[in-house]
């Protein structure tokens, strides 16, 4: 299949996904009690944000530019150094991440697209060191292998650990390569978890498995587009797209099968049954939607105002909002619906040094808005 053509072949996805739909446990309900203002805008595609610790923001344009926006909102510069990337279809320059200690190293990574010979590609993760409006010495610190044809699916949040000392990053299946997911000789439909330099920590689950790629931290899942770490238990949690139907939240454990294309909650596009909804040694999803929401960026809330401690936020691609979910440990008990306002594609959302929330909207014209809620 030629760029061309994966590209069409997306586009049809798309528009089969785009069936009203609501929660599978009950529909959310729309949210009071908040201010939203437009911090920044004039961002082309916006994928992945991330604050500097003086306040200035850096975000990801989905085409390959890495823009660098003043702690105001009111000007936007564009920083150098910054990979190759493919932008086609899903692919392009997706997360951004801060080292825990870029006060002292400048460090800035990076997940993207990257090209491979002929028309495949695979998904890779860059870090340079920040020096005013330019990365310095990027260099890629893990690739995805093989690199393979096709435009969606590439997964790309990256994460790091509660003490600095791990990078997790999410990993799509890449669409027409289900079959490889139950293959740890592969990192398609995997999470991992490697050091800021790339290298492999000695306690992955599968270091001495024969065979096995010695990141992969987690496996069995489909095209997981956010993930964060739970503030107080350190834990990665995660949310992926199911296929028609069955989009998950899962908290990635080291060595778990999440069971994808065996186990899903969803079937396929026009209807099709995919595995089964349970199987002995595959992890239950904490919670999924029948049919899709199609969930995005997300982020646990551990900042000042006590009216969203402890919620977990996360975006809707599909149908345009940020879902603001109550937990009971580790069980979904309320959804509630903010920024229905804007009818944009939500596609991430991170909190600030000031405590509010910034959520990015993904559009040709996008835009950051800041979010507090009332009193």
């Amino acid at each position: 299949m030629n760029r061309r053509d994966a590209l069409l072949s997306g586009l049809a996805l798309t528009a089969l996904m785009s069936t009203p739909a609501c929660a599978q446990t009950k529909p959310s309900t729309s949210a009071e009690g908040y201010d939203a203002t437009v911090f920044a805008e004039g961002i082309e595609q916006p994928w992945g944000i991330a604050f500097l610790p003086d306040g200035r923001l850096l975000v990801t344009e989905k085409a390959g530019t890495l823009k660098l926006i003043s702690a105001d909102g009111k000007s936007a510069q564009v920083v150098t150094g910054t990979p190759e990337v493919v932008d086609y279809g899903q692919a392009g320059l997706l997360d951004v991440a801060i080292d825990p200690k870029f006060s002292e190293n400048g460090l800035v990574y990076l997940s993207f697209s990257e090209p491979g010979e002929g028309d495949t590609a695979g998904t890779a993760i860059a870090r340079g060191k920040l020096e005013g409006t330019a990365l310095t010495g990027t260099k890629v610190i893990w690739q995805q292998s093989p690199k393979v044809e096709g435009p969606n699916h590439w997964g790309s949040r990256l994460a790091f650990s509660k003490d600095g000392q791990y990078l997790f990053a999410t990993l799509g299946e890449r669409a027409s390569y289900r079959s490889k997911v139950q293959d740890l000789g592969t990192t398609f439909g995997k999470t991992i978890r490697i050091k800021p330099d790339g290298s492999i920590p000695a306690d992955n689950p599968f270091v001495k498995t024969a065979g096995a790629k010695p990141e992969i931290w987690s496996y069995g899942h489909r095209n997981m587009q956010g993930g964060t770490i739970h503030p107080v238990s350190g834990e990665f949690w995660t949310n992926e797209h199911g296929p028609q139907g069955g989009d998950e939240i899962n908290i990635a454990r080291a060595g778990k099968n999440y069971g994808w294309p065996l186990v899903t909650y969803g079937e396929e596009y026009g209807g099709g049954v995919i595995g089964t909804k349970q199987k002995a040694g595959m992890e239950e999803p904490l919670h999924y939607w029948v049919p899709s929401i199609a969930p995005s960026g997300m982020w646990f809330y551990d900042g000042p105002h006590k009216a969203w401690q402890g919620k977990l936020f996360i975006g809707s691609l599909k149908f345009k909002y940020l879902d603001m979910i109550t937990l009971d440990g580790e069980k979904v008990v309320k959804e509630e619906k903010l920024l229905t306002e804007f009818k944009e594609r939500v596609r991430d959302v991170v909190m600030g040094p000031d405590g509010a929330l910034y959520v990015a909207f993904d559009n040709a014209e996008g835009r950051i808005v800041r979010i507090v809620p009332k009193g």
